[in-house]
This record gives C-alpha cells, sequence and structure tokens, in this order.
C-alpha cells in the first residue's frame, strides 16, 4: 500500500511508480494514467468514505458537531474573497470542492457567483445538496437558479473542465489526499481556471511543522510550508493568505490561501 504521509513534498513527494519527471521537465496533466488516481481503493480513501458514511447531512454533520462556527466561517471566507477583487463574479461559475451538503456553495458562493458546481464522493450529501441549496432557510438569501452541476466523485479521481471556472474554492478536504494525488490535483485545477481567475484553498494547518495523521476520519493536516511548496510545484503563485480569526480555542490554526496561475506555465510542456 502507498505509503500515504511519509514523503514530505519538499523532497520526494513527486514519486510514484508511474511518476517519474519533475513537474518542471514534464506535464503532468497529459500523462493520461496520471490523472486519475490509481490509489482511490487504498485504505485511506475508504476509511475516509466509511467515517462519512455514517455523518448526517447536516451543516452540524459537515462541521463536526461544531456547527456554531457556520456564521463565523461564512463571515471570515465573505471577507477574504471580497478582498481578491474577482472581476465579473456575477457573470461566471466558480467550483465548489469537498462540497457536502452545499454549506459554503449556497452562503458564500452563489450569492456571487453565476453559476456553482460542485464535488463532493459523498452519495447522500450530493443529494442533499441538491435540496439544501436551493431552499431558502430563514434570513438567507437563496439563488436557486445559480446552482451548476453536482459530481458525484472524490476529488483523487475528478477531472474539471479546462478554462471554466473564475474561482475554484477547497475547504476542509484536502487533507483527505494523499500528496501525489494532491499535486496532481492542483495541476487540475490550474488548467480550470479561466484567464485571471483564482484558486482559494480553506485548511487545517499544523502548529509543528509536522504532518499530523487523525485515524478516526481516515485524514492528515498539513504544516503550512506543504501547501506553499505544492502550490508553487503545481504552477501557482500565491497573491493572499489570512488567518481565520474567531475560531473556539482548541482548534487548528485555519489558513485561507489565495493563489492564481503563474504567467508563465511550468508545468506545460
Amino acid at each position: 500500500m502507498e505509503d500515504i504521509i511519509k514523503d514530505n513534498l519538499e523532497k520526494k513527494s513527486l514519486k510514484r511508480e508511474d511518476i517519474k519527471d519533475n513537474l518542471e521537465e514534464k506535464s503532468l496533466e497529459k500523462e493520461e494514467n496520471c490523472v486519475v488516481s490509481q490509489s482511490s481503493n487504498s485504505e485511506f480513501y475508504l476509511n475516509a468514505q466509511k467515517y462519512w458514511a455514517k455523518i448526517p447531512p447536516t451543516v452540524n454533520g459537515m462541521l463536526g458537531g461544531l456547527g456554531y462556527i457556520n456564521a463565523l466561517d461564512i463571515q471570515g471566507s465573505n471577507c477574504f474573497l471580497r478582498e481578491l477583487k474577482i472581476k465579473d463574479a456575477s457573470k461566471t461559475c466558480a467550483l465548489d470542492c469537498g462540497a457536502g451538503i452545499g454549506r459554503v456553495s449556497k452562503n458564500l458562493l452563489m450569492p456571487l457567483f453565476a453559476k456553482v458546481d460542485l464535488v463532493e464522493q459523498d452519495q447522500a450529501f450530493a443529494a442533499k445538496a441538491h435540496e439544501y441549496c436551493v431552499k431558502d432557510s430563514g434570513a438567507v438569501l437563496g439563488y436557486p437558479n445559480r446552482l451548476g452541476e453536482i459530481y458525484n466523485i472524490g476529488l483523487q479521481d475528478f477531472r474539471p473542465d479546462v478554462n471554466k471556472y473564475n474561482l475554484v474554492w477547497s475547504q476542509w478536504v484536502l487533507g483527505h489526499l494523499t500528496d501525489v494525488d494532491l499535486l496532481l490535483l492542483f495541476v487540475r485545477i490550474r488548467q480550470s481556471l479561466i484567464a485571471g481567475g483564482h484558486f482559494v484553498i480553506k485548511e487545517n494547518i499544523t502548529s509543528s511543522r509536522q504532518v499530523e495523521k487523525d485515524d478516526e476520519d481516515s485524514s492528515v493536516a498539513r504544516p503550512l510550508k506543504m501547501y506553499e511548496t505544492c502550490l508553487k510545484q503545481a504552477g501557482f503563485r500565491i497573491v493572499k493568505m489570512t488567518q481565520q480569526k474567531n475560531f473556539p480555542k482548541g482548534l487548528y490554526p485555519v489558513y485561507m490561501i489565495a493563489s492564481r496561475p503563474l504567467r508563465k506555465k511550468i508545468c506545460d510542456s
């Protein structure tokens, strides 16, 4: 079984049996055998699927029993997103990676973008997302016509359309990917962005500067440096980075990192 966390991105996590060339020398997205993960049936991925299959399709479930931080989370994300000053958001598409029931899509992305696509591998969550995103609830203004496609597939196997999205948002899901699949996903996301598009990740960050594994949900938390390195290797440049404020004590620090493709795409040959 592939070692999912042993190799540090700064050393050897680019290596796998079928990946022998550095990104700067060969375009990974052009290698058909590399686009789809060869480890989707590994214990790491299967255990995560089993964990989430037991979680109720609710906001509280999506937030690990911390549903009360939903408003704080959306507020912080909204401020971060508006500071990016994304052009023509109301006329373009966004993608929500690891969308769950569509919590981020409905409350953050759909009020801003003309269409929002979702990627979620859990079938129950994906089904609930359609209902949740098109239904008004209390004071939350719904935008049912802005819901786009819901892709019921894991991110390790997801192939987004090229040149489609003005924003790709990924939150609290990248820890469920191996180092190699993380890098391959970043390469595909870069390809999916239109000119001037942004890729934003919002993730738990370790203070120990080490990868920390959670056996309960089969995930890892990574240090900030690993995300910075991976983004650079995938052909991105970081344009903004902010730590989420006012979350309860005892949680991992949460960072939002916005990136844009390098003008010279180092991954393309």
